[in-house]
């Protein structure tokens, strides 16, 4: 009997890596599509070549596709020829950045949009009872959450404790009439089709709206990824500028092994357009302040530190996501790692790639 398929789209990026090994681990034989757009988008030290190459190495059910899935044709070949056996689709890829997003609106729309309604319509068409899970982003809010009335502490800003989303804001906060930049519209659109597939076409899909993902594999850079590059920088002595709100903006983490853990327990009992704010949560939170205070008692030194003007445009002040609801769908699942740990974590590898440059 042969193994099922999963295809990962974006295979070479921190979750879509982490994706390969779990699922392997699971028992699947795995798909990658990655053409490495990162290192276009944010430069070559951001190129993920060197992951895929070591997933080759390492994995032995893993097998790479360069392909782009603005594609439509190739994407609907992968699909089309991994047939039945393909049980779980693990979408990705995107095109992750405010900033870049403005410089290149088509190219963005291209890869966050028009990719993801590829995958789905190839999948209707050929595989509509494959799990399909999407890496959406809680920037599909906009900067609505820069309206919640937040205290200004010596480090941070935060919600009083009586406010309703004080341990995490719900899929109930509204997406209208907010400011989301270019790229929080292109993954709207994403994330609205991959609702509409599930509703519509009665497909299992599910929508992750991610706080900040991290891990010791991500290729930060200053765009995108703020945690993995703020460490880098503490260990590189590289400068480092804070983006508006004095640095006390604050960001809720998640490893991304505890991301594809989600994944992983979605399929095993999908539903039908599921949607969930997914991130570190209440457990695992940090403001840009704190988090600079720690890389530097982590390398013993101060950091390089600049606060340079106002803040990007739809740029949130705080996010903490409410995980309440995912827990009580798929109560086997939960956090693994402090942020302490994932801290710990990213600081070690960045040290270990100082030291092999």
């Amino acid at each position: 009997m042969s193994a099922p398929i999963a295809i990962v789209t974006g295979s070479g990026g921190l979750i879509g890596s982490e994706s390969v090994r779990s699922l392997a681990r699971e028992g699947f034989d795995v798909i990658g599509i990655d053409n490495d757009l990162r290192a276009s988008f944010f430069g070559p030290a951001a190129t993920t070549s060197h992951t895929t190459a070591e997933l080759v190495d390492t994995v032995d059910a893993f097998r790479p596709l360069d392909l782009d899935i603005r594609d439509r044709d190739g994407i609907e070949r992968v699909i089309r020829e991994a047939g039945p056996a393909l049980e779980l689709v693990v979408h990705t890829a995107a095109q992750p950045s405010h900033d870049w997003a403005a410089r290149d609106p088509h190219t963005d729309f291209g890869v966050n949009a028009t990719g993801t309604l590829n995958l789905l319509e190839a999948l209707r068409q050929h595989r509509p009872g494959a799990t399909f899970v999407f890496t959406s982003t809680n920037k599909v809010y906009g900067d609505r959450p820069n309206f919640l009335p937040l205290e200004e502490h010596d480090l941070r800003l935060d919600l009083p404790e009586s406010h309703e989303w004080f341990s995490g804001v719900t899929t109930e906060m509204s997406l209208d009439h907010t400011t989301h930049s270019l790229f929080g519209v292109s993954k709207v659109a994403a994330d609205l089709m991959v609702q509409e597939y599930g509703r519509y076409f009665d497909m299992p899909t599910v929508c992750f709206r991610g706080g900040c993902l991290t891990g010791p594999q991500h290729a930060g850079a200053e765009l995108h990824g703020f945690l993995s590059y703020l460490v880098k920088c503490a260990v590189t002595g590289t400068p480092y500028t804070v983006f508006g709100h004095d640095g006390k903006q604050v960001r809720d983490n998640i490893h991304s092994y505890d991301v594809v853990q989600a994944f992983l327990a979605f399929h095993r009992a999908p539903k039908a357009a599921a949607v969930y704010n997914l991130g570190g949560g209440r457990e695992s939170n940090i403001s840009m302040r704190e988090a600079v205070l720690k890389c530097e008692a982590m390398t013993g030194r101060p950091m390089n530190i600049r606060f340079d003007g106002p803040p990007r445009i739809g740029d949130h002040r705080w996010w903490i996501s409410d995980l309440s609801a995912f827990k009580a769908d798929y109560p086997e699942w939960g956090l693994t790692r402090s942020m302490d740990e994932v801290l710990a974590e990213i600081h070690q590898a960045a040290v270990a790639a100082t030291a092999a440059a």
